[in-house]
């Protein structure tokens, strides 16, 4: 009888040959978002940042400021150095330049909001992976207000390949004055970001988005919901190993989240489904009272030199050729 193994082999051989390019010419990449707690420069600005100064109470120096730009850099590097990464508490574009230092292949969409203490939010981008084909910031008025006092919503653009993805970076109204008094703030930002995603679809149908950020609300909450309805989110409970991105009163929950839209789970730059993920590097974590919580940087003026009061978030990203 003929032996067939030697022509199995080769088929074998062969098959790997050819698939090999094609399994190795996909890269995995990441997009993220990371609240990183009042990163503040140590200049005196046009802000209201004389909580984050030298000769203040929380006594913010060079040292201190060094430290966090630091624990930041490690964070991005243990996320592998995202694609995307959308970030909020931070003070100006200043911050950012200094965030990322030598590293040219990242590129920095903000713009300053008219928040009362000056904190913004924007996102750094690879600059070799996408190409920023616009930017811009969505600023609404509050319920009550007569002029906006919120964080904008920053949104930009980017394409790859031929295909468009749109990313909206969000810091929602805190809950400060109670959850249920301050929930129509939320929703009034959920509206305008549910509004520009109508644009967006309506439009550009084929473009992709995603929305992240920290909504200070549970995915549960009205306004959460109401992006949900448009989006589909990928941070939930199940996302970590505690249950959430923030830790309240020794309760676990979801406030930091990303949201898709259903065609960014294929084509030439492709969400990977179910990727979405709370980060917990250990160094992010501390022990208080027999509660594991988030390592942060600040209790209060009382500094404690850690990364921040939440955890990261992200979503893998498959490129392909």
């Amino acid at each position: 009888m003929m032996n067939t193994r030697p022509f199995y082999k080769y088929v074998t051989a062969l098959f790997l040959l050819l698939i090999t390019p094609l399994f190795y010419s996909q890269q995995i990449e990441h997009i993220a978002f990371y609240n990183v707690e009042n990163l503040f420069d140590t200049i005196d600005g046009p802000n209201d940042d004389a909580e984050f100064l030298p000769e203040s109470k929380s006594q913010w120096d060079d040292l201190k400021y060094q430290t966090k730009l630091t624990h930041i850099r490690q964070v991005m590097a243990d996320l592998q150095m995202p694609m995307i990464m959308g970030v909020c508490e931070i003070e100006n574009r200043k911050v950012l330049t200094d965030l990322i230092g030598e590293d040219k292949r990242y590129g920095i969409v903000h713009y300053e909001s008219p928040d009362a203490r000056g904190i913004d939010v924007a996102m750094l981008y690879r600059k070799d992976l996408l190409r920023l084909k616009s930017s811009g910031q969505i600023r609404f008025t509050l319920p009550g207000d007569t002029l906006p006092t919120s964080r904008d919503i920053v949104w930009a653009k980017y394409q790859y390949k031929k295909e468009h993805l749109y990313v909206l970076v969000n810091h929602w109204p805190s809950r400060r004055g109670g959850t249920e008094e301050s929930a129509a703030k939320r929703l009034a930002a959920a509206q305008n970001a549910s509004q520009f995603i109508d644009s967006i679809q309506r439009n550009e149908p084929s473009a992709k988005i995603i929305l992240m950020g920290d909504l200070n609300d549970y995915p549960e909450d009205a306004a959460p919901q109401l992006i949900a309805s448009k989006i589909t989110p990928q941070i939930t409970k199940n996302s970590g190993t505690f249950g959430g991105s923030y830790c309240y009163k020794n309760e676990w929950n979801v406030l930091d989240h990303i949201f898709i839209s259903s065609n960014a789970l294929s084509g030439k730059i492709q969400v990977q489904a179910e990727s979405g993920k709370i980060h917990e590097f250990p160094y992010l974590l501390t022990e208080y009272k027999g509660q594991i919580v988030p390592n942060r940087t600040y209790a209060g003026p009382k500094y404690l030199g850690g990364y921040s009061d939440h955890l990261p978030v992200s979503v893998d990203v498959i490129l392909h050729p």
